[in-house]
Order: structure tokens, then sequence, then C-alpha cells
């Protein structure tokens, strides 16, 4: 278990994450692309602020579409980094009004990528900080569960809350990711206040730099 972040320290992340570009999207798990780069895909309920954390990680507000209607976004988006790695978008889950038929293509797409894409080296899971994690998003790391590769978590909107309502949710979903058994890293995040964003750049760029090692030990 990796030392959670526990930082409130505001920033605006790291290079590594700056001009990111759109390279494709896909609906269905027959469509993937060959990988190309090492990949860091990001997990969460509907309307938790996934898009907007991607957003403000790159530095860029339109880059991973935003809706203010939760369940558009239906497809895998992958974005280039500069130094070939991907960060992949992977469609929000838990939005009722989507038809069942429309869910459970969601959730198979979801799981099979999670379940079964090698160049995957972590994912990030938006939780709403004011709502801890759900049942939906212990549903989704079951699928993640037994690969050994880390789980970071951003609580989102982290902003809403008291220093106390913070420090609480953040003792109790590092408990909880813990008890999961997960290789995990607990942070609070806030895409308006920029609250997180260099401890999250942080965090992730060193998974790459593992990524990295290990291909070349191979």
């Amino acid at each position: 278990m990796t030392e959670a972040h526990a930082s409130g320290t505001s920033g605006t992340g790291n290079s590594l994450f700056r001009n990111a570009e759109f390279t494709i999207s896909v609906a269905k798990p027959d469509q993937l692309p060959a990988a190309e780069g090492p990949e860091i895909a990001f997990v969460g309920r509907s309307n938790a602020g996934k898009s907007s954390a991607i957003n403000t990680l790159v530095g860029h507000k339109r880059l991973a579409f935003v809706s203010k209607t939760p369940g558009r976004t239906q497809l895998i988006n992958f974005f280039r980094l500069h130094n070939g790695a991907f960060l992949v978008d992977l469609p929000g889950y838990g939005y009722a009004a989507v038809p069942e038929a429309i869910r459970r293509s969601w959730s198979n797409l979801i799981e099979r990528y999670l379940r079964e894409r090698e160049a995957l080296v972590g994912i990030v899971l938006i939780a709403d900080s004011r709502r801890g994690l759900t049942d939906l998003d212990r549903n989704m790391l079951s699928w993640f569960a037994g690969s050994n590769k880390p789980v970071h978590v951003l609580l989102s909107k982290s902003d809403k809350l008291s220093k106390r309502e913070a420090a609480d949710v953040l003792r109790a979903v590092r408990k909880e990711m813990q008890d999961l058994g997960f290789n995990s890293s607990v942070q609070l995040f806030s895409s308006l206040k920029t609250i997180g964003v260099d401890d999250a750049s942080k965090a992730l760029g060193a998974w790459f730099d593992t990524s990295a090692e290990a291909a070349d030990n191979a």
C-alpha cells in the first residue's frame, strides 16, 4: 500500500500532461487500438467530475467532454501525451436515466478494458468527496482487483467541504481502499479551485516512470 496523498495543495499540474492531444474514440472492445504506450485510465460515476479532472490536469478546458447532462459521454476516449503515453477517459457509470441496454453496453466496455488491457498501468478513480465511495465504484473496482496495478483516488469537489469533513472522508476512503486490498493512494481534489493538481500530476507521472523502468528491465 503506497502512502496516501492527504495534501490539499493547490497547483496547475506539471509539464508531462500539457499539450495532450485527442487520438481516438471507441464504442466497443473490438475497436480498441493497438497499444502504443502505457495508459492511465480515468473512471468514475457520472457527474463525479471525471472529465473536469482530466481537463484540469492537462490545462485544457475542453479536451475531455464536460456535459451538464450526466451519461452523455458513452465512449472510451484516448489522449496522447508528449512522452508517448496515454490518458484514457472511460464512460461514466451509474446514470439512472440511461436505458438498461446502454448501461450494460457501457459496463461491458469498461470491464473488458480494465480486465484485459495490457498497456494499462493504473487507474484514477474520481469520487465525489461528498459521497465517498459508492456501491457502483466498488463494483467497478472489483473488475480491477487482482491486477496488482495501482489505484489513485481523487476525491473531487473537495472545495465544497469543511476541513473537518474533508479530513473525515479522506480517512474513511483511505481505510476502505486498504481493506479492499488495493495498492492505492487517496487525495483531495478540486477542479474549480485547482486543489491537489500538483499532487495528482506527481503521482501519475511516477506510474509512467515505473512503467518505463519495467520495460527497460524486461
